[in-house]
């Protein structure tokens, strides 16, 4: 069986093709990714087939796709932050390119595409869990961007008879996250500011919650769905239900690392959601073979590579 993932050198990407590496079933994974926000060190002692270069680049995609069996497609331009700073270019990325990569498929005969939808759709619906059939209201271009890719897969799924599979990816943590950049996810930028000594910033009063995924359990489901074709006429929430208030994620930094840690609070961010957490009924359904990794062992495992990537870098 042979898998092209695209965004394959980013954080997800890469921890999928370490864990599609540990599948009998898979021959051959093949990466697409243009580099600008993964890297090539995330693959090292990876056996992939790597192609350079941009999922809207029709006759890149075409060669990509060209004898794969399944695509995942998770190439985008993450973030809500950055979609305000250039909206254009996320909706570019992530709905544009989202097409691009369906109709290559179909082109090419590729008859099942898995794709990273967010949790960020439901945007200002308050309700808690959050059902895949509630009602959506993004707040951000990024959410709109997201909304529309999931919207593309079921639309293929419908029109054509792809099987696809729109996964909302809940607020996923672990290695290879970067931290190094403006836009770095929660959980990277408090463990590198941590464990370097430096305050933690956090934006707004830090009761926010978030419903945070370890990489391995995402990437387990993924594969699980690659391997057995799996598909669904609704999108599906990739999260397990835990709802962590920012300030309790730091008191068990702390205590992991053994330190108090200096917080410093600033304003709230323009389309941050307040609250967020996954009815986990769907996910458990079609994939109850897979148990989630609890935030204590998640956080140490995450950790324990910041800690292993700073000395490399001093060394």
């Amino acid at each position: 069986m042979k898998v092209l993932i695209t965004g394959g050198a980013g954080f997800i990407g890469a921890n999928l093709v370490k864990s599609l590496a540990t599948s009998m079933e898979i021959s051959e994974i093949r990466v697409l990714d243009d580099l600008s926000s993964g890297s090539m060190a995330n693959l090292e002692s990876q056996s992939v087939s790597f192609i350079e270069g941009t999922i809207l680049d029709e006759d890149i995609l075409r060669t990509a796709v060209r004898g794969v069996d399944s695509i995942v497609h998770l190439g985008a331009i993450p973030s809500v932050p950055r979609s305000i700073a250039n909206p254009v270019a996320s909706h570019h990325a992530n709905t544009s390119g989202t097409l691009l990569v369906l109709e290559a498929a179909r082109s090419a005969g590729v008859d099942h595409v898995v794709v990273a939808s967010s949790s960020s759709v439901y945007g200002a619906n308050p309700k808690l869990p959050k059902h895949e059939l509630d009602w959506t209201r993004p707040m951000s271009p990024y959410a709109v961007s997201k909304q529309a890719t999931e919207g593309y897969a079921l639309a293929y799924q419908f029109s054509y008879g792809m099987k696809t599979l729109a996964f909302r990816f809940f607020n996923v943590y672990g290695p290879m996250q970067a931290a190094d950049h403006a836009y770095a996810a929660v959980i990277p930028k408090f463990l590198d500011a941590a464990l370097k000594g430096r305050p933690v910033e956090i934006h707004g009063d830090g009761n926010q919650s978030r419903d945070f995924t370890y990489v391995e359990t995402v990437c387990a489901v993924i594969r699980k769905a690659v391997i057995e074709r799996i598909s669904s006429p609704e999108a599906v929430n990739l999260a397990y239900g835990t709802n962590t208030p920012l300030l309790s994620l730091l008191d068990e930094i702390e205590s992991q690392i053994d330190r108090e840690v200096e917080r410093v609070h600033t304003e709230s961010r323009i389309g941050d959601v307040q609250q967020s957490q996954a009815d986990n009924s769907r996910v458990r359904e079609l994939f109850p073979e897979v148990e989630p990794t609890q935030l204590s062992y998640g956080l140490a495992e995450t950790i324990a590579w910041f800690q292993n990537r700073n000395k490399a870098d001093h060394s």
